[in-house]
């Protein structure tokens, strides 16, 4: 037991869908706005959700307070420490040694961490070549270069723009040229997207999919990844499940019945705080152990970086270590889970 404690605090991590964290600082109504995942403007303290008890426990020592101090000496210590300083903290504790970087949401605000692989998004993608006189070509030839150039992975937000209960059936060329000429500046035609996806796919990339929880423009009922089946179907490339809950254990399904289907819960780690060990045991019930990946999804608070990596290592500690306490499983066999979802699975799936 005890070795396996040692390996989970040292063990680099993959974490294979992450985003940049602020370029300034902040005030504290941004920060506390930044905790609240759904919120798009004030909404309550950020502080008072779990994911705000979550940094007031594990981050705070990182600035030098006790464990669980209070939201207003936090506040204090964080914004009296210098930002490159704060940001150096957090990341270098988080104890990751690649990050796969998601680098379409807001560039402008954002610095993206070092070492990283990128994944482009589908929609902003097919948003930047909307007006050109061959859609179709244009779309093909950016995403063509972005694969040249390195690019590791597509992902598509359908669940944003559109939900994913739609027809994923592959859409011809003319369809979509149709459709182009006809968009707004904001892709949410199903068909466009579906195109961007099956394009993706036919490249070998693997496809990201944002399910489950997520913003208010978002439907839940329609981010359930049980709508992504007849893509499934239809896709020889990885296809990767983000995010999932509260659908996580449909996306174990979706993982354990099709052989390129894979998934995290890293969103909801963060977002959970306490309750994420349920929720990474609820993730172990019936996905394959190759199947699973660990990630963040940090965006902003660089705090964030450091938060999912130490809540899923404990988490795995509480879960998988149980079951070594119990004599259900051997060190070796939770040593060996652990460096499946922490990392290894990750560099296979996207060729690190």
């Amino acid at each position: 037991m005890e070795l396996l404690v040692e390996h989970l605090g040292s063990v680099g991590l993959v974490d294979h869908h992450v985003h940049g964290w602020f370029t300034e600082p902040g005030d504290r109504a941004a920060f506390e706005e930044a905790l609240n995942e759904g919120a798009t403007g004030p909404v309550s303290s950020g502080f008072d959700l779990p994911i705000g008890v979550a940094v007031r426990r594990w981050c705070a020592p990182l600035l030098g307070l006790p464990a669980l101090t209070t939201s207003d000496e936090y506040w204090e210590a964080r914004s009296a420490t210098p930002y490159d300083e704060l940001v150096r903290t957090f990341l270098t504790a988080a104890g990751v040694d690649h990050w796969v970087v998601d680098t379409g949401l807001t560039p402008g605000l954002v610095t993206d961490p070092e070492p990283r692989s990128e994944v482009i998004r589908l929609e902003l993608l097919m948003e930047q070549v909307l007006g050109e006189d061959d859609v179709v070509g244009a779309f093909r030839e950016r995403l063509g270069r972005a694969v040249a150039s390195g690019t590791v992975g597509a992902k598509t937000i359908a669940a944003y723009r559109c939900g994913l209960e739609i027809d994923w059936s592959r859409p011809d060329d003319a369809d979509v040229a149709a459709r182009a000429r006809t968009a707004s500046t904001r892709v949410v035609d199903p068909v466009l997207v579906a195109f961007g996806a099956h394009e993706a796919a036919a490249l070998g990339l693997p496809l990201q999919v944002h399910t489950g929880f997520g913003d208010r423009d978002l439907d839940l009922s329609a981010a359930n990844p049980l709508h992504l089946t007849p893509l499934i179907r239809t896709v020889s490339s990885p296809v990767l499940l983000l995010h999932c809950y509260p659908y996580h254990r449909q996306a174990g399904y979706l993982a354990q019945a099709f052989e390129h289907v894979f998934f995290d819960v890293g969103l909801a780690i963060n977002h959970l705080g306490a309750r994420s060990v349920q929720l990474v045991a609820e993730a172990m019930d019936l996905a394959p152990f190759g199947k699973q990946l660990y990630s963040s999804d940090a965006y902003g608070l660089p705090e964030l970086h450091f938060l999912g990596s130490v809540l899923w290592r404990r988490a795995m500690g509480e879960v998988i270590g149980g079951w070594v306490r119990r004599g259900d499983w051997s060190t070796d066999d939770a040593i060996r889970v652990v460096d499946l979802i922490g990392r290894d699975n990750a560099a296979r799936v996207y060729d690190l």
